[in-house]
């Protein structure tokens, strides 16, 4: 996984783009808006690839902090080039953060392609503060089993068109659908989240269902 995203990180904001029908920024640009992110809040940008969510934070509250965290150091080293100043590269499964560390943790397109999605979860509650919020934007499986299957085979064959005339690889972007394939719903990550102990979870479907944004607040 390391080495596969090392190896897009010049393409990745691009191919995301693509994916998303343009659609990438707007949405987390909602994200981060209903957020509500105060200043002096301390944010952060979980498998945050170049730094979106941290830009976009840092850029609409100015007095906010905003740490961005991903496995791949190349994705980091651009980060860093747009002005990011604080980029850790570390496991989203054992975050190098106390408890409560954060006001406020934004995931965008990471929970898929971790090992384990409760651990995972699990691991950014103990990070967010009491009231704290978690904002995820990522892929999902469509609740209907056709258009599952013709959102799979979608994004099969674009992974596959853009990953030999970018790569000369077919297989470099088809890691979405694999990824896919054994995640779940926008409604039950929904339940997951509450099953978890979130409160105040809303979601918001796109692409059929093939896109999930999600909000939740961490209860006591």
């Amino acid at each position: 996984m390391r080495s596969m995203f090392g190896t897009i990180a010049p393409r990745y904001d691009f191919v995301t783009r693509l994916f998303s029908y343009g659609m990438d920024r707007r949405w987390k640009h909602l994200g981060v808006a209903k957020a509500a992110i105060s200043e002096g809040a301390v944010v952060l940008d979980l498998a945050s690839g170049t730094g979106d969510f941290s830009q976009l934070v840092i850029d609409s509250v100015p007095g906010a902090r905003s740490i961005a965290l991903d496995l791949t150091e190349p994705m980091l080293r651009l980060a860093r080039k747009r002005g990011l100043k604080e980029a850790v590269c570390g496991d989203a499964t054992a975050l190098p953060f106390a408890d409560g560390s954060f006001h406020c943790v934004f995931v965008g397109y990471g929970l898929r392609n971790f090992p384990h999605l409760n651990a995972a979860v699990g691991e950014i509650a103990r990070v967010t503060r009491l009231g704290g919020m978690m904002v995820s934007l990522d892929f999902f499986l469509p609740a209907s089993p056709i258009l599952r299957r013709l959102y799979l085979a979608y994004l099969y064959t674009q992974g596959a068109f853009w990953g030999l005339l970018l790569h000369r690889r077919p297989r470099v972007y088809t890691y979405i659908p694999d990824s896919l394939r054994s995640f779940v719903s926008v409604e039950q990550f929904s339940l997951l989240l509450k099953a978890m102990g979130y409160t105040q979870v809303e979601a918001r479907a796109h692409i059929f269902g093939g896109i999930g944004l999600h909000w939740a607040v961490k209860s006591g």
